[in-house]
């Protein structure tokens, strides 16, 4: 059988493995920052109703532009927003792959502060973007003087902020946005795929966007309306930015089957986003449950926790696994991630948790 290595694939990517989470047959699985909750059966149903609506037609190639979706979103989203000023495609990583396409490329750069998406940097090395990791300060926090001196020493063509960040957890204050968009000579990119689980009082980048043509927000449906398989991310931002995704993106990028269901989502958001109050409960107990034990977590705006274990995070890891509960080594020395989930998983962690 013929190897990787002995195929004429890029330089830079000799060596590399896929990006994936372990996907195990466990009991408990809150490694993947998913909504433990199925999509309720009324939603499914108006979902499967808008799909059958369209088998008959799938001779036919999709709306290449996904009006009527992106319409949809616009009005989700609010803060004034139009059709124009929204672009959607398969996931949120897509989002962020067509626009290192396109402020990226050969002889620019794109910069993120670590820890963050480990996504990023594969992104930016797939769109031939050479990629600064840029550090965090104490405790994972990101001040704006800290991300500003970072960029004016760096000054990428595109700058990867999380808010919350992803392993993290923690929302950026608004400042730092405000500060990196004055400093950055390109693009800005806000990552918010985790922004309904925010805590209240939290600004979502969405309120800048007015005057700044060079900020772009990025969205997700995966986490917080729970359709994960459905594949829909989407961004918002000034009109031009949407007319230079559309220079890089593939024909018929999106499906009329995942515009359908999309819509049929959206449709019935409010029952859909029924679980964010439970799910930010149960994050909040964990945070409460492990801080009272003595280990130190870190503040969260996600449906995830970032938690120290007070040694090798590889053998915590196990350990939690063979209890059947299944979390997240992000590749943090000492520290691992768990997805707040139903309060039934929630008690099978904390539990496996007293064995360590």
């Amino acid at each position: 059988m013929t190897t990787l290595d002995e195929l004429p694939i890029r330089d830079d990517l000799r060596g590399l493995t896929p990006y994936g989470a372990p996907q195990l047959d466990v009991p408990v699985r809150l490694n993947t920052n998913e909504n433990s909750y199925p999509v309720p059966e009324a939603v499914a149903d108006a979902i499967g109703k808008a799909l059958a609506a369209e088998l008959r037609d799938l001779n036919r190639y999709p709306d290449r532009d996904a009006v009527a979706l992106r319409a949809d979103l616009a009005a989700y989203l609010g803060h004034g927003l139009t059709v124009e000023q929204v672009w959607a495609a398969n996931g949120s990583n897509e989002i962020q792959q067509q626009l290192l396409q396109a402020f990226g490329g050969p002889g620019r750069t794109a910069l993120g502060f670590t820890p963050a998406y480990s996504m990023h940097p594969l992104l930016a090395l797939g769109a031939g973007t050479r990629w600064v990791p840029a550090q965090r300060g104490v405790d994972f926090g990101l001040t704006a003087d800290e991300a500003v001196a970072q960029v004016r020493t760096h000054r990428p063509d595109v700058v990867f902020l999380c808010s919350p960040n992803n392993p993290t957890g923690t929302a950026l204050d608004p400042a730092v946005v405000a500060a990196v968009l004055d400093a950055a000579p390109g693009m800005v990119v806000v990552d918010e795929a985790y922004a309904e689980f925010a805590r209240p009082g939290t600004v979502s980048a969405l309120a800048v966007l007015p005057g700044h043509p060079r900020l772009v927000v990025t969205r997700t449906m995966s986490k917080a309306f729970g359709f994960a398989g459905g594949r829909l991310g989407y961004l918002a931002a000034d009109p031009a930015v949407v007319a230079a995704v559309q220079l890089v993106r593939l024909p018929y990028h999106l499906s009329a089957l995942t515009q359908a269901a999309a819509r049929a989502a959206l449709a019935h958001r409010d029952a859909l986003l029924a679980t964010v109050e439970a799910i930010m409960g149960q994050r909040d107990r964990i945070v409460a449950e492990l801080r009272a034990r003595g280990l130190r977590v870190a503040d969260s705006d996600a449906n995830f926790v970032l938690f120290q274990v007070g040694g090798d995070q590889a053998v915590a890891w196990r350990a939690l696994l063979e209890q059947g509960v299944l979390v997240r080594d992000v590749g943090l020395p000492g520290w691992l991630r768990v997805t707040a989930g139903t309060p039934a998983e929630t008690d099978a962690f904390l539990t496996a948790m007293e064995s360590l």
